[in-house]
C-alpha cells in the first residue's frame, strides 16, 4: 500500500494541537529533568518519571505520525480505544510527577537545580495538554470514540497506574531488617496480580480481541472487578494496620500514608467500576 500523506488540515485541529503541545512540553520535561540531582532516596523516582516520560513522548509522536500519513488501518489495534488510552494515562503520571517530582526534589534541598524547577513547569503543561486531549476525545459521539473513552476504560487505566504506582512504592522500601513476612509478600503479591489483570484486560481491548475470549467478555470484567475489590480491601486493610504499627515505632509513615491513599483510590476505582459492570449485565438482561 502505498504511503498517503494526509492534508495539513489534520495537524491543526483541536486533538493534534494539543498533542504537538505534549509533545514539545513533553521533549523540554524529558530533557530538563536529567539535570535533577542524584539522591540515593531519589534516583529510583527519578528512574520512573525520566521512563515514563521518554515512553509517553515516544507514543505521542507516534500518534501523530500515524494519522497524518493514516496508517490507521495497518496498525493492528483499535485506534479507537488506544490513543484515549495513552492521553489518560499520561494525565495521571504527569499528575503524579508534577505534583511528587519538586517535593522529593527540594525536601532535602532548598536550593535544587533550576534546570529541574523549569522541568516541574513543563511537567504541569504536558498534565494539561494530555488531560484536554482526553477531554476532546470523550466529547466525541459514541461511534467515533471507543470504550476506553467511557468511565468504565477510564477506571481500568486508573487501576493500571494505581498498580503501578503501588510497585513503585513498595520497590522503593527499603526497611532495616528484612520483610516482616507475609504483611510484605502478600499485598505485593496482590498488587502484581491485580496490575496484570487490569493490563491485561486494557490490552485486550485495545488489541479488539474482547469477541475472541472464550467467555462472555462483559462477565469477565464483571469477575475481575469483583475480585479486584475483594483484594484491594485486603491490602487496605493490612496498609492501615502497618501505619498504626509504624506509629507506635515511632518512625516515618509518610511512603505508608502515600501508598495507603493509593490503595484507597485504586479500591474506589475497582468498585465503581464493578457497579458500571453489574448494571451493564443488569441491562443485557
Amino acid at each position: 500500500m502505498p504511503v498517503r500523506l494526509g492534508e495539513l488540515s489534520i495537524l491543526t485541529s483541536p486533538i493534534s494541537l494539543v498533542r504537538i503541545w505534549a509533545l514539545v512540553s513533553g521533549c523540554l520535561t524529558l530533557s530538563l529533568g536529567v539535570y535533577a540531582e542524584e539522591r540515593a532516596d531519589f534516583h529510583t523516582f527519578k528512574v520512573f518519571c525520566m521512563a515514563a516520560w521518554g515512553l509517553h513522548f515516544s507514543f505521542t509522536l507516534l500518534i501523530i505520525l500515524v494519522e497524518f500519513i493514516q496508517f490507521q488501518s495497518l496498525v493492528p489495534v483499535s485506534w479507537k480505544n488506544l490513543p484515549v488510552s495513552l492521553a489518560a494515562l499520561g494525565t495521571l503520571v504527569y499528575l503524579s510527577t508534577s505534583l511528587a517530582f519538586p517535593w522529593l526534589l527540594m525536601r532535602d534541598n532548598p536550593n535544587p537545580n533550576p534546570k529541574a524547577i523549569v522541568a516541574t513547569v513543563f511537567s504541569c503543561l504536558t498534565f494539561l495538554a494530555y488531560a484536554s486531549e482526553t477531554h476532546l476525545i470523550r466529547g466525541k459521539s459514541r461511534e467515533q470514540r471507543g470504550y476506553m473513552a467511557s468511565a468504565p476504560g477510564l477506571l481500568k487505566v486508573f487501576q493500571v497506574f494505581g498498580g503501578c504506582v503501588m510497585l513503585l512504592l513498595v520497590s522503593h522500601q527499603n526497611p532495616d531488617g528484612p520483610p516482616e513476612g507475609w504483611k510484605y509478600w502478600l499485598p505485593l503479591t496482590i498488587y502484581i496480580f491485580c496490575f496484570l489483570m487490569s493490563l491485561g484486560t486494557v490490552l485486550v481491548v485495545i488489541g479488539d480481541c474482547a469477541n475472541r475470549c472464550l467467555l462472555p467478555f462483559d462477565r469477565l470484567l464483571a469477575a475481575f472487578s469483583h475480585l479486584g475489590v475483594l483484594l484491594y480491601m485486603v491490602v487496605t486493610v493490612i496498609s492501615f494496620t502497618n501505619i498504626l504499627t509504624i506509629q507506635a515505632r515511632g518512625e516515618k509513615t509518610f511512603g505508608i500514608v502515600t501508598g495507603s491513599v493509593v490503595t484507597c483510590l485504586t479500591l474506589i476505582a475497582y468498585t465503581v467500576d464493578l457497579a458500571f459492570s453489574i448494571k451493564l449485565l443488569c441491562d443485557r438482561s
